[in-house]
């Protein structure tokens, strides 16, 4: 067989294929080291690194034509018209007024419903007068500040705030399954399922970290602070202990209730958000064993006693209810030591096995399925003859300053809240219907009067 003569041409050729099969394994290396990289940046960072990015870049985009064409449209002239409506005075003509949920030291507290939407709220009514007497105007007006701040499924959310003659109004989210200690002490054998107590800990654990994301100290983790909704779901109240530390201040006020207040709290030190994650412990231990870690049920002891008790014994797991997990996370959150407490050295507490069977993200989003929902013909709450007494304080005058003061305080509705009480009842897609409401596009962009009004 003749030998194939030596052709030039072939060795372009075999150049080409070796070049191009480098090429393509460059590129094959290339690929991997793309996907090592974007699998590590979801593992690890992918919400820190990149969202931020992407919410910048759409910004840019939307702040240009899209943007220019809104402003032209008929959706922006309804918009104009809903936030003139939203920023409307609110008086207590706004609402019905119900029967007494309870009772405290500066007022007490009702059921209300908004007249155009039908939604049902709880009404804090602060006196004015007890008010100024116990001089808790700047305390009530940092949690109004507070509360305004706050938009979380596990937190008491405020829609409307607004003054009358006699009180300054907080208008939240009704919570008709009553409070936590109320289900610890007072439904049936003491302590809770600890199927609930997970769930509720799972919870109470993300509104914490809402509030903990917006510098703010809750400072009164409790039982008795943590109420539950009509579906069963759970929520934290009381934001009048609340204070707001920018990421890297310090505070050594004291403030709490014995029996849940830190180490660090106690002793005066400066301290942080590390104190909330203290408290979560005691009220993980109380929902369980129906008892403090450092103070029985009905226990008549001095304050002073607790106190030693939290700063020098160890925390004990008597009760048959505490397993493996819950005495884990509950001696993470209760290390003496700050910077030793789980969720306070950077570590996210969802993450402990004790959440396990916890979905955080169907949780937050309100797909999680309760264990437990309270019945609707059933008050949870004691009798109301037992709350504290309110009676009327005489021979408190009014001045310019307190004029301002209830002046700064009653700003009307909270727009997010709002918002989704609008959404919610049907009136939002009712009042924006142009046919029902006989009015076309070219009607709503000429016309001088609100047609939603």
């Amino acid at each position: 067989m003749s030998k194939k003569a030596f052709n030039t041409s072939d060795l372009v050729g075999l150049d080409n294929l070796v070049a191009n099969t480098a090429y393509l394994r460059a590129q094959n290396v290339d690929r991997r080291e793309e996907a090592e990289r974007c699998k590590e940046l979801s593992d690890k960072n992918f919400n820190e690194e990149t969202i931020d990015q992407i919410k910048e870049a759409t910004r840019d985009f939307l702040r240009g034509k899209p943007f220019s064409e809104y402003l032209k449209s008929p959706f922006f002239y309804r918009f104009l018209q809903w936030k003139e409506y939203e920023k409307q005075k609110i008086t207590k003509r706004y609402f019905y007024e119900f029967r007494t949920l309870g009772k405290g030291g500066f007022g007490e507290v009702c059921a209300v419903q908004a007249k155009y939407t039908g939604q049902m709220y709880a009404c804090k009514k602060l006196n004015k007068r007890r008010l100024k007497k116990k001089c808790g105007e700047r305390l009530a007006l940092l949690e109004k500040q507070i509360l305004e701040k706050v938009n979380s499924l596990f937190i008491v959310n405020l829609a409307y705030a607004f003054d009358t003659k006699t009180h300054l109004c907080l208008v939240m989210d009704l919570m008709n399954g009553g409070d936590l200690r109320f289900h610890i002490y007072e439904l049936g054998e003491r302590g809770i399922r600890m199927d609930r107590v997970v769930y509720y800990a799972a919870q109470i654990t993300t509104g914490i970290l809402h509030l903990h994301s917006l510098d703010i100290v809750y400072r009164d983790m409790k039982p008795e602070n943590v109420l539950l909704d009509a579906k069963g779901q759970c929520r934290l109240s009381d934001l009048g202990l609340a204070v707001e530390l920018p990421k890297g201040k310090t505070i050594c006020q004291m403030a709490g209730t014995t029996g849940y207040m830190a180490p660090e709290i106690l002793r005066q030190d400066n301290y942080n958000s590390s104190v909330d994650w203290w408290a979560l412990g005691c009220s993980i231990y109380e929902m369980v064993a129906a008892r403090l870690p450092f103070k029985d049920f009905r226990e008549k002891v001095q304050n002073e006693e607790v106190t030693r008790r939290t700063l020098e014994d160890e925390c004990k797991f008597e009760h048959k209810r505490f397993d493996a997990p819950t005495k884990d996370i509950i001696s993470r959150f209760l290390r003496k030591k700050a910077q030793h407490r789980l969720g306070s050295r950077g570590d996210d507490p969802r993450k402990n096995p004790f959440f396990k069977s916890i979905n955080f993200h169907r949780l937050e989003a309100g797909l999680v399925e309760p264990p437990w929902v309270p019945k609707s013909n059933v008050v949870y709450a004691m009798n109301t003859n037992t709350f504290r007494d309110t009676t009327e304080v005489e021979n408190i005058k009014f001045d310019d300053k307190d004029e301002k003061f209830f002046k700064e305080f009653s700003t009307g509705a909270v727009s997010v809240k709002w918002q989704k009480e609008m959404i919610d009842s049907g009136l939002f897609d009712e009042l924006n219907d142009a046919q029902q409401n006989g009015h076309g596009c070219e009607t709503v962009e000429t016309s001088r009067t609100c047609v939603i009004l």
